[in-house]
């Protein structure tokens, strides 16, 4: 089976597809794109988050073959190469970063709350990264890079 699908602005084929690849698999191995990360393989804790045609999925649970010709977005696509967005500044920054195991799928899902919400309160903050497990941290530091991306997004 073959697959073409557009990952960062740029069209990727990949041949020998089987069934059950599931478009972690795809992007991590096939494409060499290590953000997302595996970890739970059930989408419980959002390490593997990417963007799907502009909606947050847990790339552990998506079908590669759902992916065909559709829009994919991963942390690796945030910023130009070498560079960092304010999302990603902000949570080196504040410490945010520990292991850096569940960073990618937090700054996903921090990208797309600030797309949704430019402003979000500290509800609506735990709300949008409650589907993220950090195991290093108590999240305040999280809280503080998302405050702080947000500021710096909405001048």
């Amino acid at each position: 089976m073959r697959l073409t699908l557009s990952v960062n602005g740029e069209v990727h084929e990949v041949d020998g597809l089987w069934e059950g690849e599931s478009l972690m698999y795809v992007l991590r191995e096939r494409l060499g794109l290590p953000g997302a990360k595996n970890a739970c393989e059930q989408g419980e804790c959002g390490s593997c988050s990417v963007t799907l045609d502009g909606v947050l999925v847990c790339s552990c649970l998506v079908l590669a073959r759902q992916a065909e010709g559709r829009v994919v977005t991963t942390v690796e696509g945030l910023a130009p190469p070498g560079e960092l967005g304010v999302v990603q500044q902000a949570f080196v920054e504040t410490g945010a970063i520990q292991c850096g195991f569940c960073t990618p799928g937090l700054i996903m899902a921090t990208e797309d709350l600030l797309r949704r919400t430019p402003s979000p309160g500290d509800a609506e903050i735990r709300e949008a990264l409650a589907g993220n497990l950090c195991r290093c941290t108590g999240y305040e530091k999280i809280l503080d890079a998302v405050r702080l991306a947000s500021a710096r997004s909405t001048g």
